[in-house]
């Protein structure tokens, strides 16, 4: 099978598909006399593998050593069981942490209602978004840290 057959059935680019073998998901398959790529259709497999653990939020690296273990003969099970923990745990603090930022975005609204527009100083830009946050809390783009 072509790269581009192979590609129309995972529902993927030929760009992805040669990517995925230069980073070592994919084998290097063989090649025809004309030199095309010439895959077997198992790689589907390994294809579907790959995007299913994109899906739940697994690196492409990540997926690299869980292929390594496979390749190496080992049920690679308990090792993506433990990744599978790690990006729980880091979804949970992503969502602790956007939690405390809904409550401080709630309470400046509930602020901004009773700030009076003229108050407001060039300086300032917008008295609405204070100077100083909440004790020890700083947030770079997307992230609340403290």
């Amino acid at each position: 099978m072509r790269v581009g057959e192979l590609a129309h059935s995972a529902g993927v680019t030929p760009s992805a598909i040669r990517f995925y073998e230069r980073i070592g998901l994919l084998p290097e398959p063989a090649r025809t006399p004309a030199g095309y790529r010439d895959y077997d259709a198992d790689i589907l497999g390994r294809l579907a593998f790959i995007q299913a653990g994109q899906a739940i939020g697994l690196t492409l690296a990540e997926l690299g050593e869980v292929i390594a273990f496979r390749e190496q003969g080992t049920a690679p099970c308990s090792h993506v069981i433990a990744l599978i923990e790690a990006h729980e745990r880091q979804i949970s603090e992503r969502i602790s942490e956007l939690r405390s930022l809904q409550h401080e975005l709630r309470q400046l609204s509930e602020r901004a209602r009773d700030l009076d527009p003229a108050a407001c100083t060039p300086a300032s830009v917008c008295h609405v978004v204070p100077a100083t946050r909440s004790a020890g809390r700083t947030r770079t783009p997307g992230r609340v840290t403290g």
